[in-house]
């Protein structure tokens, strides 16, 4: 009796721990998802309603912001008006997806066949020259801003969107991500390949990049993510305004505007959110690649 007594209590105590986990975690999930709920339900907020509940932030009322998870009425007034009324948001939109795609498109052009090397060529300095991209690539963007700057500077292209374009092109992130997508490729695929009389640029093409994809397209994504949302390179490299990003133009809008900050906010979000569910699965598996081989 004390036996099975002792069996069914550590299994209901088992239980209990598992749903303790369950339901920490659906805390924490729920925890980091509220400010999204809050961006949604304020952007369709009217803009009295607004300004009522953030009367303390704009100097207007004294004591504490109100917010209502339930909008007394709906409005979709501050989405129309930033699509429509407002022609800055969309140059500062364009930008930011012509810097993007064009960092994007640079570095599948350089760190696809830099990785590819790394990962299937054996040449004099192979381990020195990879651990010195590991290196610049734990480097923060503080440390090499000014020699970023006067590089940029000599070549005469500060305040244009090549001087974010250029620096970011050049990240060693994604040669590494894609490093180890090329490196868990078989050696006797490249070698059956080889015998079949195909050359390296070949088998870099053929073989190489649809084998590879899953690390490339970790690397895209990630870097999808990091670049839209950049703040740091557009502020130290651009002055003019018209050639600023979105990233730069939201911190620019006054909280009188506040249902201008969360319209704004909302569409620059639902773009990365797309890109992130779209390429979740090659991102786990860019991760998980890098994991086991690194």
């Amino acid at each position: 009796m004390k036996e099975f007594l002792y069996i069914k209590g550590k299994k209901i105590r088992k239980i209990c721990l598992r749903y303790l986990g369950d339901i920490i975690l659906l805390g924490a999930a729920l925890l980091m998802c509220f400010p999204i709920l809050l961006l949604l339900t304020g952007v369709v907020k009217s803009t009295g309603e607004l300004k009522d509940g953030l009367a303390p932030i704009l100097g207007i009322g004294e004591g504490r912001i109100h917010w209502n998870l339930l909008p007394l009425y709906p409005t979709g007034e501050h989405l129309m008006d930033i699509l429509l009324f407002k022609p800055q948001f969309h140059v500062v939109f364009w930008n930011s997806m012509k810097i993007t795609a064009c960092i994007l498109a640079g570095q599948l052009f350089l760190a696809a066949p830099m990785a590819w090397g790394f990962a299937r060529f054996s040449f004099p300095g192979k381990k020195v020259i990879f651990t010195l991209y590991v290196i610049l690539m734990l480097m923060p963007f503080q440390v090499m801003m000014l020699p970023s700057y006067l590089i940029l500077n000599a070549m005469d292209i500060l305040d244009t969107h090549m001087a974010v374009i250029l620096p970011a092109m050049c990240s060693t992130l994604p040669v590494f991500l894609m490093y180890q997508g090329f490196a868990s490729i078989p050696k006797e695929c490249i070698e059956a390949a080889q015998i079949d009389g195909a050359d390296n640029w070949q088998v870099f093409m053929h073989l190489g990049l649809p084998l590879g994809s899953g690390g490339i397209l970790s690397a895209m994504v990630l870097g999808y993510l990091e670049y839209w949302n950049m703040l740091e390179q557009p502020m130290t490299f651009l002055k003019t305004t018209a050639k600023f990003p979105l990233s730069l133009f939201l911190p620019q809008i006054s909280m009188e505007q506040a249902g201008m900050v969360l319209a704004a906010s909302l569409i620059m979000l639902v773009p990365a959110m797309f890109v992130f569910f779209a390429g979740q699965d090659y991102l786990e598996q860019g991760i998980a690649v890098s994991g086991l081989k690194g």
